[in-house]
């Protein structure tokens, strides 16, 4: 029998506490905030309770900001556009997003999704987990255009994001009342 994982309360929200089953609302679980790429919810505990075969989050990104930095992997990643408006750089084309959108990227598609409009984009983002995952963060000059571009193509994370210092922190976005899990909404 599956035991349910405890959930701890974190600077950022709650996260699991081991392996098992549990349930936790968005505007409760754990959300980490960056400068440059946005903020997202972190379902996993990456340091004690990882996923190992499903990468699962919900972004949010103000416009302008890019989700990440414009990568391909070695496996599968797909996307749901739940609010906002945005643009899916790929394979070195540009297509617009709005709400619903889907986007399938299967293993070794270049992409990244840049929030546009005038509020933040929400972007359900899943993806497969592969060993040995190995991703490549491509010199784009499409991506560099929206600040989404590593400065020489690497397959170090850590290099790639290093002009990006510092890293995430364990917060919630400032913008966090106008989303419509805070509870603030009217």
């Amino acid at each position: 029998m599956i035991e349910e994982a405890p959930l701890k309360e974190t600077p950022g929200g709650l996260t699991p506490e081991g392996e098992g089953w549990f349930v936790v609302n968005v505007g409760d679980t754990a959300w980490m905030t960056h400068h440059a790429f946005g903020s997202g919810c972190v379902f996993e505990n990456r340091q004690g309770a990882a996923f190992p075969e499903l990468g699962i989050n919900i972004s949010t990104i103000a416009p302008g900001q890019p989700l990440c930095l414009y990568h391909r992997e070695s496996a599968q990643e797909d996307f749901l556009m739940l609010a906002g408006e945005g643009v899916l750089l790929v394979e070195g084309e540009e297509r617009p997003l709005k709400a619903w959108d889907f986007v399938h990227c299967p293993a070794g598609t270049d992409h990244v999704i840049v929030a546009t409009g005038t509020g933040p984009a929400i972007v359900l983002a899943v993806g497969a987990r592969r060993e040995p995952d190995e991703i490549v963060y491509p010199k784009s000059e499409l991506a560099a255009k929206y600040g989404a571009s590593a400065a020489e193509e690497t397959p170090s994370p850590e290099e790639a994001y290093a002009p990006f210092a510092p890293r995430p922190e364990p917060k919630r976005p400032d913008y966090w009342a106008d989303l419509p899990w805070s509870g603030t909404q009217t």
